[in-house]
């Protein structure tokens, strides 16, 4: 009698796209558990992603970039309209150059500007309450056609395009990254008479002597009129519309929203204009030797983490020796596969101090959305992790200019 041969039943078997479907958790925890604890990009977990920058890339904007890290591309590009201060509502009397002498500590030494470091700081916040209460700096994001499969064309802005948008304009108001005297427009009276008002010290009028001062009131107040005649004063002002597309998106895309949006600031040049009075109106000049470069108030950037827990998926997650492994990865500029499986995330948004002699890192903001594993430890590891991160950014952004 024959013998009936018996085939052994073929093992069940996924490729490694079909397992990250089928069960993404547990295929990111097998890829972080292995000996060489990479991630299924290929990344470690606290390694990110150079972002590729180029710069000027539209010709009809003031200043432009275009940011690619990965999956996730944005362009931004800048634009610059005038404001005329009269069609401000409840606009305050104009800043005199005085003012802003006494405000930034005089600027006449260089050792003011060391000692004067408080007065500084405090003039750039009232600069950016002043910033935010005329809207000079109004971003926008928007997500482009295509740039994911869960966005739609021809729907409405969604709610994530408003939260960047909101979140872009706190950072520029918080960080204080625009100085104000980039954004005046001034205007200068004709005068007869050199004007002593910016002089040193040194060379400043004297005061008038006993035998000259005269008791007529009359004369008194007409030469302090034609003295507030001839200082000068802000007309008008430049608003700057900030419009940032984000092409393809994958992950999430603030660190790269905000990189483009510094990398196009960096590039933007605002032309020379001037108030003429004949005109009642603004004069621009056409020269692109006259315009000059916006100057930026040191260069805060942004990185995004996320936290895994392999605690969650319980069974899911045991080890071979049947114990449950508990321990949390913190990722790096995670991608839009890391993004679905991770419960927490932080943004950490830091900058060089300024000081001479505070030499070092600052934190500028810190958001963190979700969860609660993240404790302080983890945080004072995503602040030494971001940088890291400022450090590589700085020498792509600075070789992009």
């Amino acid at each position: 009698m024959a013998k009936e041969l018996v085939s052994s039943p073929q093992p069940l078997s996924f490729p490694p796209s079909h397992f990250a479907k089928l069960a993404p958790r547990s295929y990111l925890h097998a890829h972080l558990s292995s000996s060489n604890g990479q991630r299924p990009s290929g990344r470690l977990p606290h390694e990110s992603r150079k972002p590729q920058i180029n710069t000027g890339s539209l010709t009809y904007c003031y200043g432009s970039a275009v940011v690619r890290a990965g999956d996730n591309a944005v362009v931004c590009g800048v634009r610059a309209e005038i404001l005329d201060a009269s069609n401000i509502v409840d606009y305050k009397p104009s800043t005199t150059i005085e003012e802003l002498g006494q405000r930034y500590g005089g600027g006449l030494t260089k050792h003011s500007e060391v000692t004067d470091g408080n007065r500084r700081r405090q003039s750039r916040t009232e600069d950016a309450e002043e910033m935010a209460q005329m809207n000079l700096l109004v971003p926008n994001v928007e997500l482009s056609t295509g740039c994911s499969p869960s966005y739609l064309p021809g729907m409405p802005p969604s709610t994530e395009a408003q939260s960047l948008s909101h979140r872009v304009l706190t950072l520029l108001h918080d960080s204080q990254l625009i100085s104000m005297d980039d954004l005046r427009i001034w205007y200068h009276p004709p005068s007869t008479s050199t004007p002593t008002m910016l002089q040193p010290p040194s060379e400043a009028p004297t005061a008038l002597e006993p035998t000259s001062m005269s008791l007529d009131v009359p004369n008194d107040t007409t030469s302090s009129d034609e003295e507030d005649a001839q200082r000068p004063e802000v007309k008008a002002y430049y608003v700057l519309h900030i419009t940032l597309l984000i092409l393809s998106l994958s992950g999430p895309p603030f660190s790269t929203i905000w990189t483009a949006l510094l990398s196009a600031l960096r590039n933007t040049r605002l032309p020379k204009a001037w108030w003429d009075a004949d005109r009642q109106s603004v004069i621009c000049s056409p020269l692109v030797s006259d315009s000059r470069a916006l100057r930026i108030n040191g260069l805060p950037l942004a990185m995004s983490c996320g936290v895994f827990n392999a605690e969650k998926d319980g069974a899911g997650l045991v080890s071979q020796a049947g114990e449950k492994d508990l321990k949390k990865w913190i990722l790096c500029d995670i991608d839009g596969f890391e993004e679905g499986c991770c419960e927490e995330e932080v943004t950490v948004v830091v900058r060089e101090k300024e000081e001479v002699r505070e030499r070092g890192m600052e934190v500028v903001r810190i958001e963190k959305c979700g969860g609660g594993v993240v404790g302080r430890q983890d945080m004072r590891e995503v602040v030494a992790l971001a940088e890291q991160r400022w450090k590589v950014l700085m020498e792509v952004i600075g070789g992009s200019t």
